[in-house]
């Protein structure tokens, strides 16, 4: 296992590495089998494809930060991984680039699903609309991210997070002067 998560941070770095010079569509697996000094067969017992790799270096930096997080507090949960973002934002603006299927933006916006279901079923009344929801704030959270790292005079991640915040608390209170009206009636 050791070994093999040795072989995956040489390709996840020669990755990273590569798409400083060129374009990701541009990128193939001998460029970074190339750039570590491995074949493809290495790399093709580890990795899909190009797409895999990137998806694996997000997640293997995801679950190291979350490791021993609280989930039941979303919002440091966010701060931290929006740190994270803020961080390696010439490396995730690159990656925000990739389309189409198997992107990291989708992938993110699937590894939020859960999150979100965790999150939303502590305060959803109505559990109806439930994958409603989550689509709807799977949209908002992965638009947002894509918009803030790709500004070229991005904000810091406390700033982002405040905004994104900011939002969330606005819906929650225009709710509760829809109640408080509803009630009065």
């Amino acid at each position: 296992m050791a070994d093999s998560n040795i072989t995956k941070r040489a390709l996840a770095a020669a990755l990273k590495e590569v798409m400083e010079q060129k374009p990701f569509a541009k990128i193939n697996v001998s460029d970074i089998c190339e750039r570590c000094d491995m074949s493809r067969k290495s790399f093709y017992y580890h990795f899909r494809d190009k797409y895999d790799l990137l998806n694996w270096i997000f997640d293997m930096d995801f679950f190291r930060i979350a490791e021993g997080m609280e989930t039941s507090q979303p919002w440091t949960v966010m701060t931290t991984l929006c740190d994270y973002f803020y961080d390696n934002r010439d490396f995730y603006r690159r990656a925000l680039r990739v389309t189409g299927q198997n992107s990291f933006l989708e992938h993110y916006r699937e590894m939020l699903a859960p999150i979100l279901r965790g999150v939303l079923e502590n305060v959803l009344d109505d559990s109806e609309y439930m994958e409603f929801h989550i689509a709807f704030y799977q949209d908002a959270l992965t638009g947002a991210l894509e918009r803030w790292l790709s500004a070229p005079d991005c904000v810091s991640s406390e700033e982002f997070v405040r905004r994104v915040a900011s939002c969330f608390h606005s819906v929650a209170r225009i709710a509760e002067l829809e109640q408080a009206s509803e009630s009065s009636l």
